[in-house]
C-alpha cells in the first residue's frame, strides 16, 4: 500500500502530494454550515439542564422531568446508525437537509409547547433530527477531504462537541433568566435556517441510489434494545430498585433484544448481497481490527469516562464550594480551553505525517491522570485546583476524541464512511448513557448510606437536596452535608481509573494505518462481494 511508503517520501514530495489534495471550492462556506449544525444538535443535548426546574414548574409535569432530557438522547442515540447507513446508500446532502428540517420542526414544537406531552413529543422530534445532523456533519467531511487534510477540520468539530456540554447549560440558565426558556428552542431557528440554505445552495456531494429497501426488522429490534438500555440506565437504582420487576423485565427484554439485532443483522447482511434488506449495522465493520478497537476506546474513555465526570463536577462545585448555576458552568470552561490547545496541533501534526496513534495513547494517559486528581480532592481543595485537574482532562480529550474518528474512517472506502461513523457515535453514545447512570447509582448509594450514618433521617431526602437548601442549614448541619456530599462523590472518580486503563492499553493495540493523502474515491478493490474491504 501506498500510504505505508509515506514515511520514505522526501518533504517537497509529502508537501506537493498534499497540496494536490485540495478542498472543494466553497467549502470554508459549507464547513461553517456543518459547524453550526454540529453545534446546534450537541447543543440541544445540555441546553435544558439548567432551565428544568422552571419548565416543569410552568407546564406542571414534575413527574415527568427526566424525559425531557431523556426523549433528545434516545431517539438522537437510535437516529444515528439509521442515518449514517442512509447516506452510504442514498447520499447525504438530501439527508442532511431533511435532518436540518426535522431538528427545526422539533424546535418549533418544543418551543410552542404548553403541556410537558408536547414538549416531550417535540423533543423526540428534535432527537430524530439531532442524531443525523451530528453524523451526517462528520460524514460530509469525510466525502469532501481526504483522510491526511481531514484532520484539520474534525479537530474543531470535535471541540464544538465538548465545547456544547460547557455552553449548553450556561445557555439554558441565561435565557431563562432573561428572555425565557423557550428561547433555548427559539435560538435554533436563525441559526439552523441560516445552515439550511448556505448547505442548499453550496454543498455538492455525489448522488446515489434512489430506492433503498430498508432493514425494518433490524431498526426495531435496535429501538428496542436502545430503549431498554437507556431506561434501564436512568431509572435502575435512583426511580426504581434494580431488584423492581420493571427494572428486571426491561433488563431482560433489552438483553434478548440486542441479540436479536445482531442476529438479524448477520441474515440481512447476508440477503442483502441478492439486493435485499440492507443492515442497519452491518457485520462487516467488526472484521476491521481499527473499528474495533477505536469504538472501545471511545465507548470506555469519550463516552463512559467524559461524561460521567462532565455530568457530575458542576454539580459537585456547588454542593462542596456555593457557587452558582453559572459559575460551576464556567468552571469547566478550562476543560474546553484544554481540548482546543490539544486538538489544534494534533490535528497539524497528522495533516504532515499522517500518524495518529500516538494521540490516543497520550489523551487517554492524560484522562487517567485527571480523573486520579479529581479522586483526590476534599473540600479543602481550591477552586484552581479543581480548574487545573479540568484542564488536564480537556486536553487529554482533545487527543482522543476525533483521531479515532479519524482512524475509523481512514480504514474503510467512501461508501461505508457513513456507516462507520454511525456506528462508532453510536457505541460511544450507549457507553455515556451506562457510564453516567453507573456513576449516578454509586454516587447515590453512597450519599444516602453517608447521610444515614452520620445524621438519621437525612437519607431518605438526598433526593431533594440542593446547593440552596444545604446553604440554608445550620452551619453544623451544613459542614455535616458538604462533607457527605464530597466523600460519596469523589471516590467515584477513582472507581473510573480502570475504565481509563483498559482504554489506554487498548490505544496500545490499536492498528496504525497512515492516513491517505490522495482523494476519498472509492476504488474497484475496495469492495468485494458488496461488502467494504477493510485491513
Amino acid at each position: 500500500m501506498s500510504g505505508n511508503n509515506l514515511s520514505n517520501s522526501t518533504p517537497a514530495l509529502a508537501t506537493k502530494d498534499r497540496d494536490a489534495a485540495t478542498v472543494p471550492p466553497r467549502f470554508g462556506l459549507v464547513f461553517a454550515a456543518l459547524m453550526a449544525a454540529m453545534l446546534l444538535a450537541s447543543l440541544d443535548q445540555t441546553i435544558v439542564s439548567t432551565a428544568l426546574p422552571t419548565i416543569v414548574g410552568e407546564l406542571h409535569g414534575v413527574q415527568h422531568m427526566a424525559w425531557v432530557t431523556t426523549a433528545y438522547i434516545l431517539v438522537a442515540t437510535i437516529a444515528m446508525p439509521v442515518h449514517g447507513r442512509l447516506g452510504d446508500l442514498i447520499g447525504r446532502k438530501a439527508l442532511f437537509l431533511g435532518a436540518i428540517g426535522v431538528f427545526l420542526a422539533g424546535s418549533v414544537v418544543a418551543g410552542t409547547a404548553q403541556n410537558m406531552t408536547m414538549l416531550i413529543i417535540g423533543r423526540g422530534i428534535q432527537g430524530l433530527g439531532g442524531g443525523g445532523l451530528m453524523i451526517t456533519s462528520q460524514a460530509i467531511v469525510a466525502d469532501l477531504v481526504p483522510p491526511r487534510q481531514r484532520a484539520r477540520y474534525m479537530a474543531p468539530m470535535g471541540a464544538v462537541f465538548g465545547l456544547s456540554c460547557v455552553a449548553g447549560p450556561l445557555l439554558g440558565g441565561w435565557f431563562t433568566d432573561t428572555v425565557g426558556w423557550r428561547w433555548a428552542f427559539w435560538i435554533n431557528l436563525p441559526v439552523g435556517a441560516l445552515a439550511l440554505a448556505v448547505s442548499a445552495s453550496a454543498l455538492r456531494l455525489p448522488r446515489r441510489a434512489l430506492r433503498v429497501a430498508l432493514d425494518y426488522r433490524g431498526f426495531a429490534l435496535m429501538a428496542t434494545a436502545v430503549t431498554c438500555t437507556v431506561l434501564v440506565a436512568d431509572w435502575g437504582g435512583t426511580d426504581y430498585r434494580w431488584s423492581d420487576p420493571l427494572i428486571l423485565g426491561m433488563t431482560t427484554g433489552g438483553l434478548l433484544a440486542w441479540a436479536l439485532f445482531f442476529l438479524s443483522q448477520h441474515r440481512a447482511e447476508k440477503s442483502s448481497r441478492r439486493r435485499a434488506a440492507e443492515p442497519v449495522i452491518p457485520l462487516w465493520l467488526f472484521r476491521s481490527r481499527i473499528f474495533d478497537i477505536a469504538t472501545l476506546i471511545s465507548l470506555l474513555v469519550v463516552g463512559a469516562g467524559m461524561f460521567a465526570i462532565v455530568g457530575y463536577l458542576p454539580t459537585y462545585v456547588q454542593m462542596v464550594y456555593g457557587v452558582g448555576a453559572t459559575e460551576s458552568g464556567l468552571l469547566l470552561l478550562p476543560m474546553v480551553v484544554g481540548m482546543f490547545l490539544t486538538a489544534g496541533p494534533s490535528a497539524r501534526m497528522m495533516s504532515t505525517d499522517g500518524r495518529y496513534k500516538i494521540f490516543p495513547i497520550v489523551g487517554t494517559a492524560l484522562v487517567g491522570v485527571a480523573a486520579t486528581l479529581m479522586s483526590s480532592m476534599d473540600t479543602a481543595t481550591s477552586l484552581v485546583l479543581v480548574c487545573v485537574y479540568a484542564f488536564v482532562l480537556g486536553a487529554g480529550l482533545g487527543l482522543v476524541m476525533q483521531p479515532l474518528v479519524l482512524a475509523v474512517q481512514n480504514d474503510f472506502p467512501r461508501s461505508a464512511v457513513g456507516t462507520a461513523t454511525s456506528a462508532n457515535s453510536f457505541f460511544r453514545e450507549i457507553g455515556a448513557t451506562l457510564g453516567t447512570a453507573a456513576v449516578g447509582t454509586a454516587f447515590t448509594h453512597r450519599l444516602t448510606d453517608r447521610l444515614g450514618s452520620v445524621a438519621p433521617g437525612t437519607s431518605a431526602n438526598t433526593s431533594s437536596l440542593t446547593p440552596a437548601l444545604v446553604r440554608s442549614l445550620p452551619e453544623k448541619a451544613q459542614h455535616t452535608v458538604i462533607l457527605a456530599y464530597q466523600q460519596s462523590l469523589t471516590p467515584v472518580f477513582r472507581y473510573l481509573v480502570p475504565v481509563f486503563v483498559l482504554g489506554f492499553l487498548l490505544t496500545l493495540v490499536l492498528p496504525e494505518k497512515p492516513l491517505t493523502a490522495g482523494t476519498a474515491d472509492d476504488t474497484p478493490e475496495a469492495t468485494r462481494d458488496g461488502v467494504p474491504t477493510v485491513v
